[in-house]
């Protein structure tokens, strides 16, 4: 049995259920959580508030170096001393995220805090590149993947039940639009590790793709 602290990397696009599937994860297996896509979440929301357009290297940067962060229970996000989780989830939040995260300093600050928080803990992570850049040695690689007009079926159930008004089409186009930007930004891109699984959640319960992942690091754990 692995005694070690051990790392979940699970990567995909928006909209899969990564980040719910993780909470459960880190919930059954009593390992901690970290959402790392509500750090550049976070970052744009700030932005946004400030009036700072979207890619702005020289201003996100330093703002990016200033945010205080705390994940005090999955699915809690506190920034600067105020809960934000439902904030970060805003269409407009949604809609500038991905030009926002694509600069490569912007990556370099908000990397280094990722790994500064999984070091010497048993873990589990998910955002774009965390089998590829954040963690490449992780234990266990996961990549979810679901079809693009079930996660907006999903993300427009999602807003509404966080009180936000949601439109169908808008939700999809702007996932495709997230999809493009970022599998092809130069810095820390979307894609599958090689030697991440496979887990297509489009005719999965959520039940079932808990279950799936947790079977395979359940059984690497016990060897």
């Amino acid at each position: 049995m692995i005694t070690a602290p051990f790392t979940i990397a699970i990567d995909g696009p928006s909209g899969t259920g990564k980040s719910s599937t993780a909470k459960e994860l880190a919930k059954r297996l009593s390992i901690d959580y970290l959402d790392t896509g509500a750090m550049y979440r976070c970052l744009s929301l700030c932005a946004k508030e400030a009036g700072i357009e979207p890619g702005d290297a020289g201003l996100l940067t330093p703002l990016a170096q200033s945010l205080e962060f705390l994940f005090p229970e999955p699915g809690m996000v506190i920034l600067n001393g105020i809960d934000v989780s439902n904030a970060i989830r805003t269409p407009e939040v949604s809609g500038r995220v991905s030009i926002d995260c694509a600069i490569a300093q912007v990556r370099e600050v908000l990397v280094e805090r990722q790994r500064a928080y999984g070091q010497g803990r048993s873990c589990v992570l998910d955002g774009r590149d965390i089998g590829t850049v954040v963690f490449p040695n992780a234990k266990f690689k996961f990549y979810v993947d679901c079809d693009p007009r079930v996660r907006a079926r999903r993300r427009v159930a999602e807003l509404v039940a966080m009180g936000h008004e949601a439109d169908y089409e808008q939700v999809l186009s702007n996932l495709l639009e997230r999809d493009h930007l970022d599998s092809t930004r130069a810095v820390g891109p979307l894609r599958r590790a090689a030697d991440a699984i496979v887990i297509d959640t489009s005719n999965l319960s959520f039940e079932q793709q808990c279950e799936r992942i947790l079977s395979i690091v359940r059984a690497g754990t016990a060897s």
